[in-house]
């Protein structure tokens, strides 16, 4: 999906609903994904200029996950550590966004380069 308007970040919303719905979710995991969906694609919107959010189901020893990777391909994160940081924030938001976002999640990666953009990939396992 397209993350370029502020309609696409309600859309990414509604698509990742539907895919922990379809992962089997309950509902805690299910606000759980959907909300660090939405601090993701909008710090990919607001501070990349616009990406891409793929969704994707893996499996894991018979566990469906929901994987999420928002790409970008604005300025890059400059001090990645600080970022991940509750309170950090470049812009006017209260920099809880990518701190909130890995908390919420399983696995979480980010692999940004000054210049080139950035690309987080993070998963929830369904919970049993």
């Amino acid at each position: 999906m397209a993350l370029t308007t502020e309609e696409d970040l309600l859309a990414v919303r509604h698509a990742v609903r539907a895919a922990t719905l379809a992962a089997g979710f309950g509902l805690v995991d299910q606000t759980r994904v959907v909300t660090a969906a939405s601090e993701l694609a909008r710090n990919a919107y607001i501070h990349g200029g616009g990406g891409t959010l793929v969704i994707e189901h893996p499996h894991r020893d018979g566990i469906q996950g929901v994987r999420l990777t928002i790409s970008d391909e604005g300025p890059g994160i400059s001090d990645l550590e600080s970022a991940l940081i509750d309170g950090f924030t470049t812009g006017a938001g209260l920099g809880h966004g990518l701190g909130g976002a890995r908390r919420l999640m399983d696995d979480f990666e980010v692999h940004s380069q000054l210049g080139s953009g950035t690309t987080v990939i993070a998963t929830r396992w369904a919970h049993r």
